[in-house]
């Protein structure tokens, strides 16, 4: 989609153009004296009906291509893309009933003033039936657009963790938003962990509770993710998850990337393991993961090319995501790829106690996450693929009507042919995705720059 409002130039110059060159061109000696046969219109009139329809009809490709070219991505933009056609459809029938009283009389006498109020009263009904549907079911958007902004932009920082648990069973996703909302009940909202200043909560990730910070130090907002530390009665436990909790810490904010959310710090403070990390706003993949909200195929491809790229970089620092999904990647309001929470599932397994917390959803776990194996930069290849599948397709490669048939079924089942639910894909597409969802190891990508590399090709072939 266009990223600038350029397109609209033209379609503006060539009205203004015509609406001009009517009133010039009818003046004209040689018209003047002209008329048009079968018609019974003088040539000055012939001119100014012509320009008028003329301008009315690039007024509507306007309105057409404006349709075409907002994305739509909720709030102002949807609602504005959504009215554009029957708003401008009920204008031009006013506008060109106006022109033809005007100036084409003598038409509406041939057509018959009785057929013409009964086409022009059809066409004005329904048009305006069209625009009031139309507003109608586009109301949410009207009022996503004038909510407050810290209602319309979601930060990095707030994990869609209450989208994903509506994919788990009933009894997971009820146990767990019931302990999000006792430690919200038992836990406020602490006044500064570290040096940051804590402004208000965000919202509940895998580890515990999300906050917006400050450095007072540099003004600079940032989120903060929390874990808490006091439920753990055993000393010794404590000791090692407060270990591997600093160990995931240190080796995750060693990564930099342009595409890879960044993490300034980890402390402890208020029996609170906390990691500050860039604060990002944009929307993230889940919104285009399913109908109507699927991206252009070719945006798809770039976008899970640049996710791999991340990846390949994170892997090759001996960094593996373990929580690859559409909700843990965002697109900024700049169209850049941002990945989100690496090693944030390995912190938040290593302070899991006998609440049994769901850590996230499982729907794009590997086999080998599955089978509690020791994973490596595979398995974020596969997770990648799941969310390839999805963005294409409006559905993940596998579903079930419960956790542990889901598992199953990633673990022992074939997904299907992407292009049996998307005819329209190339085959390099389905090969792609193959590949990517391979269950034994040998036969997946061996390196995340490799899924990337055919990405590009693809994306290349589609563009020859």
């Amino acid at each position: 989609m266009s990223k600038s409002w350029t397109w609209i130039g033209p379609y503006t110059f060539a009205i203004l153009a015509v609406l001009l060159a009517g009133p010039v061109l009818s003046s004209l000696t040689l018209v003047q004296s002209a008329s048009v046969p079968f018609v019974l219109l003088s040539g000055p009139h012939a001119i100014r009906l012509a320009a008028d329809l003329l301008a009315l009809s690039i007024l509507w490709a306007l309105a057409f291509n404006a349709h075409e070219e907002i994305p739509n991505k909720g709030g102002g933009s949807s609602f504005i893309r959504n009215l554009a056609l029957p708003l401008t459809t009920l204008v031009v029938i006013i506008f060109a009933n106006k022109a033809f009283r005007i100036v084409g009389m003598p038409l509406i006498e041939q057509i018959g003033p009785a057929r013409f109020a009964f086409g022009y009263a059809t066409g004005l009904i329904g048009s305006g039936l069209w625009v009031t549907a139309t507003w109608i079911l586009n109301q949410n958007s009207l009022r996503e657009a004038f909510a407050p902004s810290h209602q319309t932009t979601r930060p990095a920082s707030q994990l869609e963790s209450e989208e994903d648990s509506q994919e788990l069973e009933p009894e997971t996703s009820y146990q767990t938003k019931n302990m999000a909302a006792t430690i919200a009940m038992t836990n406020p909202t602490p006044g500064m962990l570290g040096r940051y200043k804590v402004l208000k909560e965000l919202g509940r990730g895998a580890m515990g509770l999300v906050y917006l910070g400050k450095d007072p130090t540099i003004q600079r907002f940032v989120a903060i993710k929390t874990m808490r530390l006091d439920q753990i009665d055993n000393d010794d436990k404590l000791q090692d998850v407060k270990a591997r909790f600093f160990r995931e810490a240190e080796s995750t904010g060693r990564l930099s990337h342009p595409n890879i959310v960044t993490i300034y710090d980890a402390g402890e403070e208020h029996d609170l393991g906390y990691i500050a990390m860039e604060l990002i706003e944009g929307t993230s993949l889940k919104h285009w993961s399913r109908k109507p909200n699927l991206m252009p195929v070719s945006e798809v491809l770039l976008t899970v090319a640049t996710v791999a790229d991340a990846l390949d970089y994170a892997h090759q620092q001996g960094v593996v995501h373990r929580d690859i999904k559409p909700a843990n990647v965002m697109l900024t309001k700049d169209r850049i790829v941002k990945v989100m929470d690496f090693g944030i599932a390995k912190m938040a397994s290593s302070s899991q106690t006998q609440t049994n917390m769901v850590l996230g959803t499982p729907t794009y776990m590997s086999p080998e996450q599955i089978a509690g194996k020791k994973v490596d930069g595979r398995s974020d290849i596969f997770s990648l693929g799941t969310v390839l599948f999805e963005l294409l397709t409006g559905q993940p490669p596998f579903t079930a009507d419960n956790l542990s048939a889901l598992l199953f079924s990633i673990a022992h089942h074939s997904h299907p042919a992407i292009q049996t639910l998307r005819p329209d894909l190339p085959p390099m597409v389905q090969e792609i995705v193959d590949r990517a969802l391979q269950k034994e190891l040998p036969y997946r990508y061996r390196r995340a720059e490799e899924f990337a590399r055919e990405l590009r090709a693809c994306l290349q072939s589609l563009a020859a």
